[in-house]
């Protein structure tokens, strides 16, 4: 165990083995650090914060702060847990839960890059990449192997989809369903094939990928039509994933698909 002199770590942590500390970091008396994570200089970890396994912690990053809430009440018990290996780069936040009892969970093999903030109550999943400045409000999910551009904005409540792939500078407030490539301000373009080719899809199941998104924003059919019709298919896995997320959309509804673009021919 590595603990640089200047840190700052109270005797009701629970620290890990093989663990290194950097200068001036602080981490307070419910933290709970797992084996070979190392924390760099000026973290601050606060609150109830459960960290796995193998986990990088970069300069400056805030894990466990208060939500930003002007509900929340400090007599509320909430929580960050973190899972294993995760890389979480400088200047990251990540608040802890609002709802009395509630937590902001991260999985396995994410990827905070620099200046990321994941808002209270947050669900990520496993072997997402969050790119730098994105920010996360309240609420929000973000399924496995997501790709999150830099500069984007999520608001609370909203999903995003597995392997969603967001170009950086966009902003959305609808759900996005899995598989597809989104940009702009709550528009999709079409379907990420490239990520779907090398997360291992079979040529079927990335047909029939396409051929539901097809149906959901190129048939005419509204939403309700095209699940009747989506459930007298005989679909693979994959594309009934793509029609369940449609099924369990949040209340403001998925983003609209944006026609007359390149990305149209491909569909």
């Amino acid at each position: 165990m590595k603990i640089h002199p200047t840190a700052i770590v109270d005797q009701g942590a629970r620290i890990g083995a093989d663990i290194e500390i950097g200068p001036f970091s602080v981490i307070g008396p419910q933290a709970v650090i797992s084996d070979r994570t190392i924390v760099q200089s000026h973290v601050v970890i606060e609150g109830g914060v459960a960290i796995g396994t193998g986990n990088f912690i970069g300069h400056g990053a805030i894990i466990g702060a208060p939500p930003q809430d002007l509900s929340f009440s400090s007599e509320r018990r909430t929580k960050v847990e973190i899972g294993n290996d995760n890389v979480i780069r400088e200047y990251c936040t990540i608040h802890r839960g609002s709802p009395d009892g509630s937590a902001t969970k991260i999985g396995d093999n994410n990827f905070l890059m620099t200046g990321a903030h994941v808002g209270h109550n947050c669900e990520i999943g496993n072997n997402v990449i969050i790119a730098n400045n994105c920010l996360l409000a309240g609420h929000v999910r973000v399924d496995d192997g997501a790709f999150l551009g830099g500069g984007s904005t999520f608001h609370q409540f909203m999903r995003v989809g597995r392997l969603v792939m967001v170009q950086g500078s966009s902003a959305f407030g609808k759900d996005l369903p899995p598989f597809t490539i989104a940009a702009e301000r709550n528009s999709v373009f079409g379907i990420n094939a490239i990520g779907l080719k090398r997360a291992g899809f079979s040529a079927k199941d990335r047909e029939e990928i396409k051929n539901a998104f097809k149906l959901l924003y190129a048939s005419g059919l509204n939403i309700s039509q095209t699940l009747e019709k989506a459930a007298t298919l005989d679909l693979g896995a994959p594309a009934r994933e793509f029609f369940d997320f449609v099924a369990h959309a949040k209340k403001r509804g998925i983003c609209p698909y944006k026609r007359g673009t390149d990305e149209e021919k491909s569909i």
